[in-house]
Parts: C-alpha cells; structure tokens; sequence
C-alpha cells in the first residue's frame, strides 16, 4: 500500500474503489468510481449515477452522479453533488484518516481510509452542519479514539465547517465554474 498522499501511477479513466473503515477495523462503506485526474486541492473520483454501493448492513444503486475529492492535505474526503441528486445534500465532507492507495493492477486502485464519524454537510433545506456528533463522541469511547486524535479530528471540523460554509475553494459549489462543476463535467464527458 502507498504511504504517500499521492494514487502514484493512477491513469484518468483508471477504476478506484473506495474503502472505508471504522477506527476498530470493522468494514464501512465501499464505493466504486472513476478517477479523473488532479488539481491543487487533490485527487478526484467521478461517482456515476447507477453505481453499486455497500456496508454491512445497507446497499443501493446510487441515485445520481457524484465527485469525490481525495484531498492533498487534511483529514477528510469530500462528496460533491449537484442538482441531479434528488436528495438535499450539495456537500458531505467525511471526517477521515490513514489515507492509503493501494494498486490492485494495472487500472484498478483501491482508496483506504478510516472514517472518523464526523460530518460537515451542506443542505439545501438546512443549510451547513456538523452530523454525528454523537457518534464521535459514543466512538470515543467505544473505540478508544486517542486523545490527540479526538483534538485533531474536531479542529479539522471546525476549519472544515468555516470552510464550506463561507464556500472557500473546493467548496464553492455555485456556478458554471465552480471547482466541482468542473469535475461533474469531466466524469460526464
């Protein structure tokens, strides 16, 4: 597995699937994408409409395209949607940690992380929010979160939470130019 920030040799086109784990090692969600290529703020992963994701426990078919950003420093990944998700989420910001790629073969790369629980999420109904802090903190505990891991984690909230919602790049979202249009019209073409 890369211990670098960086997916290496990962080719635009190229298959990620993104893995996701708990702090204790259990599965969490698993997400198919396309890599589309990078830019300052990181990596980014098209989500295609109709894609099969999972956890134990829940599995659908996504309902509309979306655009992961694997950033080049922090820790978190961020989902994009736009006006095609008939949902009400713009943004949902995934507190996370150990980012790890790992080359399965030649066009194929698997994205790790450990999902921290915390959520920055922009609504259109509810405007931006932080979600799960319960979770946070009943993990905290459950899980044996290191003390300065639990600091790290909610002053990345904190700055993660300024920054989508005063829509500092890449979290401006309005526009034909935003940051994120930019990535949904290369995944669509």
């Amino acid at each position: 597995m890369s211990d670098g920030r960086g997916p290496g040799a990962l080719q635009p086109g190229d298959l990620v699937v993104a893995r996701n784990r708990k702090w204790n090692g259990t599965a969490h969600w698993v997400v198919p994408g396309t890599y589309l290529g990078e830019d300052v703020h990181g990596w980014w992963i098209f989500q295609g409409a109709g894609e099969f994701c999972s956890r134990p426990g829940a599995a659908f078919y996504t309902a509309s395209d979306a655009v992961l950003l694997v950033p080049r420093a922090g820790e978190f990944v961020a989902t994009f949607y736009d006006d095609s998700y008939p949902g009400d989420f713009r943004i949902y910001v995934d507190l996370a940690t150990a980012h790890a790629w790992n080359p399965i073969r030649p066009g194929v790369t698997e994205f790790h992380m450990i999902d921290m629980d915390l959520d920055v999420i922009r609504s259109t109904r509810h405007g931006v929010f932080v979600d799960d802090e319960d979770e946070f903190d009943d993990h905290t505990v459950a899980m044996g979160y290191p003390q300065p891991t639990v600091a790290a984690m909610r002053a990345e909230c904190t700055a993660l939470f300024e920054a989508v919602d005063t829509m500092k790049a890449p979290f401006d979202i309005t526009g034909h130019n935003s940051t994120s249009a930019e990535w949904f019209r290369k995944g669509r073409a």
